[in-house]
């Protein structure tokens, strides 16, 4: 096995692991305080990371991305948490905040990679390892919440803009599903939701984590 690969998988493995795992499990908590159990009985309200890998796209499509694209780019997904939207006490408004949890999940925990970052640096600890992982901690969730922002069922982003939307054109938009996947890599294929939707809005989440943590830094 290449040498860098390994190095990457090191580094990433931690950080994806509690990115995925901590996002499922964000959507059953939050699903459960509104009203259904469906994810709690089946034991998905977990942090055992084994109850919300996908072998496909948890393990084969990030790896197969990796090579194909030299190391440029990876994508990959989970287990979806099951969820019985009609169980919600209020369906329309309960689904948006069940979708929202699991990328403002992400955002906290790129917020506390960077505070783990800071941690390191005021401790004096240089170790690359861990800085290059407290790094890839930031990364890789801003890039997973922003991804599942994207507005196209079923990522996370067209569940919110259907309980935004009328109940008519609402309804009309849900029926894209089936398809979504296949259009996200589409647009991820061809660089379109990367130079769009993907840099923008990662950028624009480094520099909010940037601001939130800088006046942490300024105190030591």
């Amino acid at each position: 096995m290449d040498s860098s690969l390994i190095q990457a998988i090191t580094v990433y493995a931690l950080p994806v692991i509690f990115a995925i795992t901590l996002h499922e499990a964000a959507h059953g908590y939050v699903a459960r305080m509104l009203g259904d159990n469906t994810a709690y009985v089946l034991g998905r309200v977990s942090l055992n990371p084994m109850r919300h890998i996908d072998p496909l796209g948890t393990i084969a499509i990030p790896l197969l991305l990796y090579f194909a694209t030299s190391g440029a780019f990876m994508f990959g997904y989970a287990k979806p948490v099951p969820v019985a939207f009609g169980n919600l006490r209020n369906p329309r408004w309960g689904s948006l905040w069940v979708a929202l949890a699991g990328p403002l999940c992400n955002f906290v925990q790129a917020l506390l990679w960077g505070v783990g970052g800071v941690a390191l640096a005021v401790a004096g600890v240089s170790e690359p390892f861990l800085t290059r992982m407290a790094a890839a901690g930031v990364g890789v969730n801003l890039v997973l919440g922003v991804l599942n922002l994207f507005p196209l069922p079923p990522l996370d982003g067209g569940r919110v803009l259907v309980a935004l939307l009328p109940p008519g054109p609402a309804f009309k938009f849900s029926r894209i599903e089936p398809y979504g996947f296949f259009i996200v890599m589409a647009l991820v294929l061809t660089g379109l939701l990367t130079t769009y939707w993907l840099s923008p809005l990662v950028n624009l989440g480094y520099a909010a984590v940037s601001a939130v943590l800088t006046p942490l830094v300024s105190l030591f």
